[in-house]
């Protein structure tokens, strides 16, 4: 690994899963938009499993953002370049943002336990900071629902400051 220089970069991520909206097979599409800085890299995907609920689909579209961001987080690291703390993660589902930051909480499904865990352990090693955010400014809604036009414009507007 070499010798971290030059200035740190910031990681943000935007995250949101859209339940169940491929209505053939019912799959959630999870769409997420992270900045490095001020620079956007947008990805937006098709979970592989079904899930019967609005949180396990958040939390399904939470580890794939773990996963994106563990990947980034060490391809940085290993071009010498500094990063400025755990990556802030940002999700509009309140539930699934108290159980992955609240130390008592406990799952109680079990078909949402591997995401969970996994997420978890990505909190508690300080890799990942989870915080919420509104349904109506969190920008990686454009990459999972249909908006207005106005909406739409307004999100692409923030998009691109």
């Amino acid at each position: 690994m070499l010798q971290p220089r030059g200035k740190v970069v910031e990681i943000i991520a935007f995250v949101d899963a859209d339940h169940a909206g491929d209505r053939v097979t019912r799959r959630s599409r999870t769409g997420v938009l992270i900045y490095i800085n001020r620079s956007p890299i947008r990805f937006s995907k098709r979970q592989n499993s079904v899930e019967t609920s609005t949180f396990g689909s958040e939390f399904v579209a939470l580890k794939i953002v773990t996963e994106m961001i563990q990947g980034l987080q060490y391809k940085l690291c290993m071009m010498g370049i500094p990063i400025d703390g755990p990556a802030k993660v940002l999700c509009d589902n309140m539930l699934v943002v108290y159980n992955t930051t609240a130390p008592e909480s406990v799952l109680k499904k079990k078909s949402n336990a591997i995401a969970y865990h996994f997420v978890r352990e990505y909190v508690a090693m300080k890799v990942i900071k989870i915080a919420y955010e509104p349904s109506e400014s969190n920008l990686a809604d454009i990459l999972t629902k249909v908006q207005t036009g106005p909406v739409r414009q307004a999100i692409i507007q923030s998009i691109l400051w």
